[in-house]
């Protein structure tokens, strides 16, 4: 019944959601070349901020906890598990005063309205996951950016998405670089869990239902701390809060 119940409530969802990204695009570009960065940094929260609430239609809820922990004025590392897109907007909403950034696959720069836009000009990088000789520099950039603007980067190191919830192997060669170039960054470690059930079936219908929450895990400083115990340090205390 569940499942029968989710085609006509996920047409509704995609049409919303498709909405909102037509509208925020002009508004972004608007904010950008008009008012600057801040501007455009609001126009982005306030977007996630109706993306994430576009998913209740779905009967999604979300659940953000230890948020206090993260430690404020200083380049943060946001290291996660990667389950489904539905990831990003709460990190986005919910991290905003962190100014969270992303390195997203190269695909994703262009042909979605307000995601690409953002992706480009947004502080972000894209990569090109077949090509490592372009992506260790764009990952440099955005280390050496948020080590200036002591903003944050977020990387899901498993690389692809968890279609169950089970934690795949983190790889380590993006967080090695942000730690390289952002000495001075404190990795904050965030458990996600259940996103991957609004794609239970895939991308049509959605999962309904959906009890997502993120806990944020002990952040801790990286400088003078070799970089195989800070990578074994994290993905354990990602994975130690993943329930699936």
């Amino acid at each position: 019944m569940g499942k029968i119940l989710s085609y006509p409530i996920s047409i509704l969802y995609y049409l919303v959601f498709l909405l909102f990204l037509l509208i925020f695009h002009p508004v972004q570009w608007v904010c950008l070349n008009v008012f600057g960065y801040q501007a455009h940094k609001k126009s982005v929260d306030i977007l996630n901020f109706f993306l994430v609430r576009t998913t209740h239609i779905l009967g999604t809820s979300y659940k953000f906890e230890g948020i206090e922990k993260v430690p404020a004025g200083v380049p943060l590392i946001i290291v996660a598990n990667h389950q489904s897109m539905y990831d990003i907007p709460p990190i986005i909403w919910f991290m905003r005063k962190f100014h969270p950034k992303f390195i997203s696959k190269k695909e994703l720069g262009k042909g979605i309205p307000s995601v690409s836009y953002n992706l480009r000009h947004g502080g972000s990088v894209l990569i090109d996951r077949k090509d490592p000789k372009q992506a260790l520099p764009a990952i440099k950039q955005i280390a050496t950016y948020i080590e200036k603007n002591t903003r944050s980067a977020v990387i899901f190191p498993e690389g692809t998405r968890s279609k169950n919830g089970k934690p795949k192997k983190f790889s380590e060669n993006g967080l090695k670089i942000l730690c390289k170039f952002a000495p001075s960054a404190y990795i904050v470690p965030v458990s996600i869990n259940n996103s991957w059930k609004l794609n239970r079936y895939g991308q049509y219908p959605l999962g309904l239902g959906a009890r997502v929450t993120f806990t944020v895990q002990e952040p801790f400083a990286i400088k003078n701390i070799p970089f195989e115990e800070v990578m074994e340090r994290t993905e354990n205390a990602v994975v130690q809060g993943i329930k699936n």
